[in-house]
Order: C-alpha cells, then structure tokens, then sequence
C-alpha cells in the first residue's frame, strides 16, 4: 500500500512538471491559429497568421534551414574524422586537443560571438554574409558531434576492426569509410540531429552575428514577439516547433535504439 501511495504521488508530480512545461507551450500554439488570442478560442480558428508569417519571414526560416544543414555537413566533414583520430591516438595531447574542441560547451555564446566579431568582423563581406553565422554554429555545435561519435567508439572495438581491413589490403581511407563510419552510425546520426537542432535553435551566439539580411528563426521570433501583435509572434512559434519538434522525437528514438544495442 506505502508502494502504491508513492508510485501514485511520483506519478503525479511528473504530471504537474510536465504541465507546467507543456501548458505555456499549447497555449502559445493556440494562440497562433485563434482569430483574436485576447477572445479566446470561440473568436474561430483561423490559419492566416501563419500565413502572414511565412510571407514575412521566409526567408528567414529558409536561412536557419540552410545554415543548420551546413552546420551539420561541416560538423561531419571535421567532427567524425576528428573524433576517430582523437580516439585512436590518445596520450596527454588528444586529451588536450578534445578539451580545447569542448570549450565552447563552457562559454557563454555571446562571448564566442564577440571573439569571432573582433577577430573577422573588418571582413565585410564576410561579416555580412550568413557564413558568418555558419561558423559560429559549427564552434558551437562541434562537442557534441566529436563527443557522440567517441562515445559509440568506445563501445567497439576499433582497433581489431581497423587492424582486419588492413589485413585484406584495404588502405587507410577506405578502412575509414568502410568500415569505421558504419560501425559509428548511431553516434553519428545521435550527433547529427543534435547539430541540426541546436543550429535551428540557437539565439545568444546568432543574436550578436547576424544582421538585417542574415537573421534566422530564433532571432526573427525574437523580433516578431517585439514588434508584431501576439497572433502573429505564436504563429512563427508554431512554425518553430513543427520543425523541432520532429528532430527531438527523432533524437529520443535514436537514444532508445542505441540503449537497446
């Protein structure tokens, strides 16, 4: 009985968390699709805020699409081989160089921002173009695809696999591409829709790069919350979670498959 009264009060704690974050969302969702937010849900449901929000703002969305998709290559290009090389070779210098890649886990973005802004900001074209942004993204997003991946790799035994395809004749960059990434493809896609989900949501770091033509989803919710009426800013927030939303579903499925292995 003392078992069940506290499954049942856990159970309902859990509960009450989870409202609480999950109300302000809904709410926010309910707003975007209400004809009047102030009337409530009775004044009809209507799809032209979001309307109104794509014909506003996509080019913005298409940015924090095009910017999380290059995140995510160059995260691919330089974090997996980096990841392995990191793993294999090991000693104190590995070490060092995996901290210094984690870093930016441990400052704040708009710090990192500043110190690309000091560095390249008299680049102007460059500071004027989202590559700008792309870079600051992949900074921050490269711990957690390097660490995804040597996490999977700590799981296998690399050595004997890299060892076997050198037996058969295989040269160094096809035992990579052949053997390697495969037996790493849960870290890589759990670090992959990691990169893709902190690019499209990322605000401090992008908030300090971006300018009047290089704006992304967060930063424009930002100034859709500011300057619109709240129909419009919840619809852009509909519009955010529909693509997030996916990716975090994806993610959690990823994890429960990678448990199970």
């Amino acid at each position: 009985m003392r078992d069940r009264a506290i499954f049942i009060l856990q159970l309902l704690f859990t509960l009450l968390v989870a409202a609480f974050l999950a109300v302000p969302a809904g709410l926010s969702i309910v707003a975007g699709v209400t004809v009047n937010y102030f009337r409530g849900i009775q004044s009809g449901v209507t799809l032209q805020w979001v309307a109104q929000v794509w014909e506003l703002y996509a080019g913005t969305i298409m940015a924090s699409i095009l910017i999380a998709v290059g995140t995510l290559a160059v995260t691919l290009v330089v974090g997996v081989p980096a990841a392995y090389a990191l793993y294999v070779r090991g000693g104190r210098l590995a070490r060092l160089v995996e901290e210094i890649i984690t870093l930016p886990l441990a400052i704040p973005g708009l710090a990192i921002a500043l110190a690309l802004l000091l560095t390249y900001g008299g680049a102007g074209s460059f500071r004027r173009s989202w590559l700008f942004i792309l870079v600051g993204h992949v900074i921050f997003t490269m711990p957690f695809m390097v660490r995804s991946v040597m996490a999977v790799f700590s799981t296998i035994d690399v050595t004997s696999l890299d060892e076997g395809a050198a037996s058969v004749g295989a040269a160094p960059w096809r035992r990579f591409i052949d053997v390697i990434v495969p037996n790493a493809a849960p870290g890589i896609l759990a670090g992959s829709l990691m990169v893709v989900t902190l690019s499209l949501g990322e605000f401090n770091l992008t908030w300090m790069l971006h300018t009047p033509l290089t704006k992304t989803l967060p930063v424009g919710l930002a100034d859709s919350y500011a300057s619109m009426r709240l129909e419009v800013a919840s619809a852009y927030t509909l519009i955010f979670f529909v693509m997030i939303i996916p990716l975090l579903v994806a993610m959690q499925w990823v994890g429960e498959r990678g448990s199970l292995r």
